[in-house]
């Protein structure tokens, strides 16, 4: 049977990207409905409104009330939660909440970095939360779980930015490392597509999974971007070393930017890198970007901006 599907988070940065996914394929599926917060109802009217006229129904609740979370499971099988970091240890009492409705599987916000990587991931600061919705979900028996570890966006990773930057604009970019360190990335609209299929292969994609669109060098990425852009840019690399500094200095001060120094530090040491292949293949080999793809896009984005 057709599953029923609930989307919690689903006008967010990555939601909107997997809500549109699973709208399109919303023909392998039952019902679809999102849940939303009151403040969301009254300022992304238009968005909400042409899911509504795409047939999603659309809850208005808090998803820290109890009564508010079993009126929108009531006749659900699918929770796909796509919360943000300000709120991931909210889904200890989702998951909680699901598990006595009717709820069967649940897809909690893990989109991102591997927090079970090796064996420093533990101890890293912007994973305690994950941790300990893992740690909570492990106690609940009848609620399957599906966690699909994408590695870093590529949208967001080659951008403007404070801890390693790609100024398409100004033509000037700073990587990280020496610049040959690979890393595994996932297109923020992709993150959806490999949403949409765990939904279509259920049996193959309980338990985590570690998928991506493509993986690069930032060496690689700066040959394509300057390709693309048919000129030199002006570069200055961030060496490791330098970078744990920088991120050091960054939690010490109550830097807010010191939870991306942290993650861009483990992607650079090799945190999305495995000896065994990704599970892309389980769930039906979704058609994912590619690098030179990606930087068309960025280049799109960046000059309209």
């Amino acid at each position: 049977m057709a599953p029923n599907i609930l989307i919690i988070g689903a006008t967010g940065a990555i939601g909107k990207h997997i809500t549109q996914q699973i709208v399109s394929a919303k023909s392998s599926f039952g019902r679809l409905a999102i849940l939303t917060s009151e403040k969301t109802a009254n300022t992304k009217t238009s968005e909400l409104e042409k899911l509504k006229g795409e047939g999603i129904q659309v809850f208005v609740g808090d998803l820290t009330v109890e009564e508010d979370m079993k009126k929108a499971y009531q006749g659900i099988d699918v929770v796909v939660s796509a919360v943000g970091r300000g709120v991931i240890e909210t889904q200890i009492p989702l998951i909680k909440w699901a598990s006595e409705a009717s709820v069967s599987r649940f897809f909690p916000s893990e989109y991102g970095t591997d927090i079970e990587h090796d064996s420093k991931s533990p101890n890293e600061k912007p994973h305690q939360l994950k941790l300990k919705v893992r740690a909570f979900a492990k106690t609940i028996n009848n609620v399957k779980l599906t966690y699909l570890v994408t590695g870093p966006y590529s949208d967001m990773f080659i951008a403007p930015g404070k801890v390693g930057s790609w100024d398409v604009k100004v033509r000037e970019a700073t990587l990280l490392g020496d610049g040959n360190n690979r890393i595994a990335f996932t297109a923020m609209a992709d993150v959806g597509k490999l949403v949409v299929g765990c939904l279509q292969h259920p049996a193959e994609s309980e338990g985590v999974l570690i998928v991506n669109s493509f993986t690069a060098t930032p060496n690689e990425i700066l040959a394509e971007i300057e390709s693309q852009t048919a000129s030199k840019w002006k570069t200055t690399y961030i060496s490791l070393d330098e970078l744990k500094k920088l991120e050091k200095e960054m939690w010490e001060t109550g830097n807010p930017t010191a939870t991306t120094a942290t993650l861009r530090r483990i992607w650079t040491e090799g945190g999305t890198l495995y000896d065994r292949p990704r599970d892309n293949g389980l769930i039906g080999e979704p058609n994912m970007k590619t690098l030179a793809e990606q930087i068309k896009q960025v280049i799109q984005k960046q000059m309209k901006a």
